[in-house]
Formats: structure tokens, C-alpha cells, sequence
């Protein structure tokens, strides 16, 4: 018989992460953590913003990405983004 697993899985549990460093995102901060950081959430993965607060609209970078949270920070939109954008008025 093998044996059982209750709780939190002990080890490395190396899931494919929603975001990779590098990436640029539109975000609403919805929350703030403890530490004072804003909270973003891209395809429900949560990702920290320094130096935003509850209600700011960004756009982000993803700087680093660990198993259940990412880290982010605030970036201009590149310039594709911005000639798609004028293309769609």
C-alpha cells in the first residue's frame, strides 16, 4: 500500500507557471500585502508590484517568477503595444 499524503506536499512541485520572466501585462492592483506591495493577479497567479497601490491601473514586467507567486514591476508599454493601439482607433 502506498502511503497516504494529507496536507501540503513536501518537495518540489515544479507546475508550468501562467507568466514568464520578461512578459508585459495590463494589471489593476486589487489588494495590498503586508510588506505594502500591490496585489495583481494575472490568470488567477498572484503577482506583487512595488510602489502601486489598491485601485492603480499599471502595466507590468515580470521580473521573477516562483512556484505560487510572481514578481513584477512597473513598465511602459512597449512599443508594439502601442502601434496595435493606434492601429485598433
Amino acid at each position: 500500500m502506498k502511503g497516504r499524503s494529507f496536507g501540503r506536499r513536501f518537495g518540489k512541485i515544479d507546475l508550468p507557471k501562467p507568466v514568464k520572466v520578461g512578459e508585459e501585462y495590463d494589471v489593476e492592483i486589487n489588494e495590498v500585502g503586508s510588506k505594502g506591495d500591490g496585489i495583481a493577479r494575472v490568470k488567477n497567479f498572484v503577482v506583487f508590484v512595488n510602489g502601486t497601490k489598491k485601485g492603480d491601473k499599471v502595466h507590468i514586467r515580470i521580473k521573477e517568477v516562483r512556484n505560487r507567486f510572481a514578481i513584477g514591476e512597473k513598465a511602459e508599454p512597449s512599443e508594439v503595444e502601442e502601434v496595435r493601439e493606434e492601429i485598433e482607433e
